[in-house]
């Protein structure tokens, strides 16, 4: 029977083959700053996609976006690819992600309001709604429009269900790879997005029946 070591390294041979990103990881392990470059060019804009959503202000999501590829780097010499490079990676920004927000929520901050120099703006859903009701005959939204009201509704998410749902939404996460990330069981995070989309339903569904949005929710049940 294999050790638990000959596993680890049998493990880490499999993401090497099958990840490029594993392989780049790998090559900055071994001090290639090139390499490094490549990684952080290819996830940055999705790392301060995700982190936004978590913490609704853009500048702190770069900050913190800066802050997950110093923990990458830093930790560079001790990297074994035992999952895949984008679950490594989200792992560590969850767990950025989380420290953040407690920090937060201990400070007792209240980030109702953001300045209009790059924060993202806060405009409340129903009055979003309503002026796109009234104002269009078809009361279809622009997908802008859509989207700032998807980040309202995702916004009113407990973290880790908004955690679970960007993760399946935005980066196509399977519930292991999810589970991985987030260091729960994958009933756990089928559990937790259930209840995402249940709620995101319930906050979209007067809209989606007046016409102002699209259904958006049922699609996401199904997956």
């Amino acid at each position: 029977m294999p050790t638990d070591e000959e596993k680890k390294i049998r493990l880490a041979k499999k993401y090497e083959l099958l990840d490029p990103d594993v392989r780049l990881m790998l090559r900055v392990r071994d001090d290639d700053g090139a390499a490094f470059e490549e990684l952080v060019q290819k996830y940055q804009s999705r790392l301060v996609g995700i982190l936004r959503h978590l913490v609704s202000n853009t500048d702190q999501a770069e900050d913190l976006a800066q802050d997950v590829f110093l923990r990458i780097y830093r930790a560079r010499k001790r990297y074994v690819p035992t999952a895949k490079f984008s679950t490594w990676l989200f792992t560590i920004t969850h767990n950025v992600a989380s420290t953040a927000l407690s920090k937060r929520s201990r400070r007792k901050e209240v980030n109702l309001t953001h300045s209009p120099s790059g924060a993202m703006p806060s405009r409340p859903l129903d009055t979003m709604a309503k002026e796109k009701s009234a104002l269009m005959p078809a009361r279809l939204v622009a997908r802008d429009e859509m989207a700032e009201m998807m980040r309202s509704a995702i916004a009113q998410l407990g973290d880790r269900q908004r955690m679970a749902m960007l993760l399946s939404k935005f980066e196509g996460m399977s519930y292991l790879e999810i589970a991985e990330t987030m260091d729960l069981s994958t009933q756990a995070v089928k559990s937790l997005l259930s209840r995402a989309r249940l709620k995101l339903k319930t906050i979209l569904e007067p809209y989606v029946e007046n016409g102002v949005v699209p259904n958006v929710i049922a699609a996401e049940e199904e997956g």
